[in-house]
């Protein structure tokens, strides 16, 4: 089976669905993380069962949620950054993997190469150690790119090779932007870098800050829509899907 279904969950979750492999990334399952509320957007448990393998970017609480791993089945396979396997091994996670920049690891049909990212956010991390940020390229039915959290980088090149499809971080949680992210110019700069088939906007419209959500709604709504006008004009040949968190798209060969 050559078809591969993207959910975006919300934030940086996504599930993958690539022929039989079932893959999330940074899983946040809860509606509130510390000051950070969900926005309407209930979480569906069959988004999160049966998954072959986790993939976790970094150690940044919004992307590296304990509470939300432990919803899923313990043996889950997780891939992630050094220092978040060994905070894992401590709450008893023993499937976890240590994710290296330039290795490849191979999930049933699917091969997952870990890359580089270049992101530092003011979200605070766990205080075990440093946060050592990393991305995927997951080549399986489509070859996609995850790049967890990010800023532009000359590298990002390297992954553009029959590229079929960009997870594009586009904005954050809050009314602004933090270093180390891409804003909707600059993920839409990325394109014209990657040059994938299709680019779908994520990192977006999904958690705000407790008491300030509804009274400023532009930037729940707005980076994906900045983001498709900037790629029109920077990289008009990438196909940009927007999805609500909960939307889902396929693609076919």
């Amino acid at each position: 089976m050559n078809e591969t279904k993207i959910t975006y969950v919300g934030h940086a979750t996504t599930l993958i669905e690539t022929g039989k492999t079932r893959i999330l990334t940074d899983p946040l399952l809860r509606n509130r993380l510390s000051f950070l509320l969900r926005q309407k957007y209930p979480i569906k448990q069959d988004w999160f069962e049966s998954i072959d393998v986790i993939l976790v970017s970094h150690k940044h609480l919004d992307h590296f949620d304990i509470y939300s791993l432990g919803l899923l089945e313990s043996s889950t396979r997780i891939l992630a950054p050094e220092d978040v396997v060994q905070h894992l091994r401590i709450k008893g996670f023993r499937n976890a993997e240590v994710a290296k920049v330039g290795n490849v690891v191979d999930v049933g049909e699917v091969s997952l190469r870990v890359v580089a990212a270049n992101h530092h956010g003011r979200l605070k991390s766990l205080k075990t150690s440093k946060s050592n940020p990393v991305g995927y390229l997951i080549e399986g039915a489509h070859k996609i790119y995850f790049p967890g959290d990010t800023d532009l980088f000359d590298d990002m090149i390297s992954y553009s090779e029959s590229l079929d499809v960009a997870l594009m971080p586009v904005w954050g949680w809050g009314p602004t932007l933090g270093p180390g992210h891409l804003n909707p110019r600059r993920a839409a700069q990325a394109l014209q870098l990657l040059r994938p088939r299709v680019a779908i906007p994520i990192h977006w419209g999904t958690f705000s800050p407790f008491g300030i959500g509804w009274l400023r709604l532009g930037y729940l709504v707005e980076p994906p829509r900045e983001f498709a006008n900037h790629a029109a004009q920077l990289a008009p040949d990438v196909e940009v899907r927007i999805l609500q968190p909960g939307e889902h798209t396929s693609l076919e060969e």
